[in-house]
């Protein structure tokens, strides 16, 4: 895997990655092409030409995929690299996601990966693209964004959308995060952290197993009456009562529309499932503290967030620590697991309250 980070200017000092970090290059003038979006940035067409350019760099026979996101987009490069080989690179694919916005569908297309959240095309559809793409951002001056301008050319190729990279099905235990963005527009994922120290944290996670961070499994403790339902290696809620599963596997809705001024319950590409607007109203969450390994399991250690100005309140109230025993085990590329085989590899967990430990149940 190579990497190369695309600036309009040259830097201002000389990028010596001590890590081996990706190589810095300066993308080409851009003047020639029109730009007729008003309000819009000609930086578009800069990163829309990176496409061109860094096929035109030869920079190995043996590329089977190219990979665009933003500067702030972060991937997940294990389960990217899981999903690419999902496909036979020799044809010509397009890998991405849409918008979560129905508004956003219907504005720019339902078939167009969104930049934001990455996208991939093969080798052999890359070649043939940088070939026809100048001609082609040419006849586009009107479009906004650079997604948009690879989209139509394209298109006009005969190429669709295909896969799913945008991350956003966080509540499918077989959906692999493979990328995020714009995390410098929401609160820290962690509380208590600002958003780089958050985004480390979550690493510590991927390091033991980048396949599960993130994917979420239901568990019921018959004994109280609980719902448990873990979104490995991140946090774990914990519900009162039973709660059917197909009402579990919606997102909660704790986060607002991207475009300002519109209206802020959706309407999204995916389920929505409405929280009470008072944060001491709601199930109490667990936040992954640290995450260890031993003997072939991978054990991950959730202490309890409560809100400010908030009292604990319910048969759940001393209710201070979970971990959770996970089972390592490498998933086969070609079958994704049911859902009972995914709550499988989960071996047990432990409720612990403010005195004493109150059971051991096995997932189920």
């Amino acid at each position: 895997m190579r990497g190369f980070v695309f600036l309009d200017r040259p830097p201002i000092m000389d990028y010596n990655w001590t890590f081996g970090g990706p190589r810095v290059l300066v993308s080409e003038e851009t003047t020639r092409f029109p730009y007729r979006f008003k309000g819009g940035l000609r930086s578009a067409i800069r990163v829309a030409r990176i496409v061109k350019e860094i096929v035109g760099r030869e920079i190995g026979d043996d590329v089977r995929w190219y990979v665009f996101g933003d500067d702030d987009t972060v991937f997940f490069v294990e389960n990217l690299v899981r999903v690419l080989g999902k496909y036979d690179h020799r044809l010509w694919y397009y890998v991405g996601s849409g918008s979560e916005s129905v508004e956003q569908n219907v504005k720019y297309s339902f078939d167009m990966a969104f930049g934001g959240g990455g996208f991939a095309i093969t080798a052999s559809l890359a070649k043939v693209l940088a070939r026809v793409l100048d001609g082609c951002l040419m006849r586009y001056g009107h479009l906004y964004g650079s997604d948009a301008r690879v989209f139509a050319c394209l298109a006009e190729l005969g190429v669709d959308l295909r896969g799913d990279l945008s991350g956003m099905l966080l509540a499918h235990p077989l959906a692999p995060l493979v990328s995020l963005h714009h995390l410098d527009y929401v609160e820290p994922i962690f509380p208590g952290m600002d958003r780089t120290q958050a985004l480390k944290h979550l690493f510590e996670s991927v390091k033991f197993d980048s396949e599960r961070v993130l994917q979420q499994t239901v568990c019921y403790d018959r004994s109280k009456s609980w719902t448990i339902s873990v979104s490995w290696g991140y946090a774990v809620q914990v519900f009162e009562g039973v709660k059917p599963l197909p009402d579990l596997l919606q997102l909660q809705r704790t986060f607002l529309p991207w475009k300002r001024g519109t209206n802020l319950r959706g309407p999204y590409m995916f389920n929505i499932n409405e929280l009470p607007r008072n944060p001491c109203e709601r199930p109490p969450i667990f936040y992954m503290r640290n995450i260890s390994t031993d003997k072939g399991l991978i054990w991950s250690n959730y202490h309890r967030y409560l809100p400010k100005n908030c009292t604990r309140s319910g048969s759940t109230k001393n209710l201070e620590q979970i971990k959770v025993f996970l089972q390592k085990k490498e998933l086969n590329d070609n079958q994704l697991p049911s859902r009972t085989q995914a709550s499988q590899l989960f071996t047990r967990i432990e409720l612990h309250a403010t005195h004493t430990q109150l059971n051991k149940r096995r997932a189920t």
